[in-house]
């Protein structure tokens, strides 16, 4: 009785199996771990879009071959996390909806902004305070 069920449903079974196949998505990338010649720096951040101003807590390292880690937090609750190197990207947490993995220049349009910040904050890593527009976002760090 069940090989005959298994055996009748097979067309629906290889169809289930490969959509879920295709909902686990797994980056081989590498991203470099943090080293003790990273740059670490703690601070503030105000992140303000049209409809959205949050303040909250900035924890960012870089390296000097362009690896850089951001997370933004408030309170206990970690809003975005960002791991990047000069190609590659990953991004966690609410600010990132369902999270991304990929080329940064493959990334989603709600995560475009932040992806420009390691450029701007290495740029800039001798400063107090770094201003960023990225379109209608503003980011606001003060270190």
């Amino acid at each position: 009785m069940i090989r005959r069920a298994i055996e009748g449903n097979r067309p629906y079974l290889f169809v289930a199996a490969f959509f879920l196949a295709g909902c686990a998505t797994i980056s081989t990338h590498q991203f470099a771990q943090p080293a003790a010649d990273w740059q670490a720096r703690t601070g503030q951040l105000l992140y303000r879009t049209p409809k959205t101003t949050i303040i909250g807590d900035a924890f960012v390292r870089f390296s000097k071959t362009g690896d850089f880690e951001l997370t933004f937090s408030k309170g206990p609750v970690t809003l975005l996390t960002i791991r990047e190197d000069t190609t590659f990207a990953e991004a966690k947490g609410p600010l990132a909806g369902r999270g991304w993995t990929g080329p940064i220049d493959h990334a989603p349009q709600q995560l475009r902004g932040w992806l420009t910040l390691r450029e701007e904050i290495v740029r800039n890593q001798n400063h107090h305070a770094v201003r960023h527009l990225a379109g209608p976002e503003t980011f606001v760090f003060r270190f």
